[in-house]
Parts: structure tokens; sequence; C-alpha cells
């Protein structure tokens, strides 16, 4: 892919994001013009994401394909249109988890392993207790979507885990930016659901969806970031 199609589709993303952003995010009701820009913003990235050849077996670029699809189904009405988001959402999670977990194996091949530092220990204590903590201001709110929405929470836990685990790259940051770009992802997760099921109406609401969308889409971005630098110095 040439460098030329690369910015053009990155500002592509990038204007079809603060578009979305800008019109729609507030809205309680999304149309389908607005679900195309809000699902064009990470799609793009997933077809970028395949010219670079970012992650192992292009796991990153399903894991951002199926981020897109979960961000169309989040803008249709209804509890099935819901649990398919998440479920996109949950597919394109364990998607990063596998290729963490390859790239990683692939880097302690080269390379020693470090032993864990004190800031991933607190890293992976906090994700724990946020994750343990759905129960109590969560898990009660959700009525028929509680099993759903626990088993979401367990697979971005996960994530999040597999992110704080990886071993820094020999060669560049790009570790650093793949986790910044994972807890960003949780935060948006975070903000999301108190949007949907603590704050559901009124200022509150508005405040959120207008604060999560950016960080959502910052994150898919910083993954692929850090991926290709992450991946692409050693080959895939």
């Amino acid at each position: 892919m040439s460098q030329a199609l690369q910015i053009s589709l990155l500002l592509s993303a990038l204007l079809c994001s603060l578009a979305y952003w800008i019109v729609w995010a507030s809205h309680d009701q999304i149309s389908l013009t607005g679900a195309a820009f809000k699902t064009a913003a990470t799609a793009l990235l997933a077809i970028l994401a395949l010219g670079e050849g970012a992650g192992s077996s292009f796991l990153i670029a399903l894991g951002l394909a199926l981020g897109a699809g979960g961000d169309f189904a989040l803008t249709r009405r209804g509890q099935t249109a819901f649990l398919l988001g998440m479920a996109a959402f949950a597919a394109g999670h364990l998607g990063y988890v596998a290729a963490f977990w390859l790239r990683a194996q692939s880097i302690a091949a080269n390379a020693q392993a470090p032993a864990l530092s004190g800031f991933e220990l607190a890293a992976l204590i906090g994700l724990a207790a946020l994750v343990f903590s759905t129960e109590v201001w969560l898990a009660p709110r959700t009525g028929a979507l509680r099993w759903p929405v626990r088993g979401y929470v367990l697979v971005i836990g996960l994530m999040g885990g597999a992110a704080i685990l990886l071993p820094p790259h020999p060669e560049n940051a790009g570790a650093g930016v793949l986790q910044t770009g994972a807890m960003l992802f949780i935060l948006s997760d975070l903000l999301l659901a108190l949007r949907l099921f603590v704050f559901p109406k009124g200022r509150p609401a508005r405040a959120l969806s207008l604060t999560l969308w950016p960080a959502y889409w910052l994150g898919q971005t910083l993954i692929l970031a850090g991926a290709v630098l992450y991946w692409l110095p050693f080959g895939l």
C-alpha cells in the first residue's frame, strides 16, 4: 500500500470520526447516515491495517473490522442489535488477545522476558478491581442482559490483561502505544456502561456519549499504530 493511500485512509477515518462525534454522537437515535459515518471511522482503520500487514495473521485488522460491525449494531435499536454489537466487540477483543499473545511469544523467543514490573502489577490489580466492581454497580442494573454483560466484562478484562503483559519491544515503544490504546478502549466501554445502565437520560448521558466516542476511536487507532510498531521491525 502506497504512503499516499495510507494517509488518505487515515485522514478519511479521522474525518468520519469527527463528523460522527460532532453531528450524531450525543443523539439517542442514530440515523443510517450517522451509522455509516460511525462504521466507516473504524472500518477504514481495518483496511489500513490490512495494507500494513499489522498483527499476527491479520488479527489486529480482524479486531478492527469486528469493531466496525459492533459500531453499526449499536446504532440500531433493540436488544438483539445490542447483543450482536456486544458479541462483535467481544470477538474483536479475543482477536486482539490472540494477536498480543502470539507476538509476545515471538519476542520472548528472541529475548529473555523481563520480570513483572511494579507498574504492571499495579495495573493488573487495578484492572481486576474494575472487573470485579461491575458486580456491584453494573450487573444489578442490567436485568435480562446480566450474563451477556458479565461475559463481555470478562473478555475485555482479558484483553486489558494481555495488553499489560506485553513484553517491551526491543527496538521501539510499540508495546506502550498498544497498552495506551487498550486502556482507552476499556475506558470507552466503562463510559458506555455508565451511559446505558447508570445514566441513560439527561445531561450526564449526553456528556458520556460525547466523551466515550473519542476515547474509543483513539483507542482503536492507537492499537493499530502500536501494532505497526510492535510487529513490523521483526516481520510477521
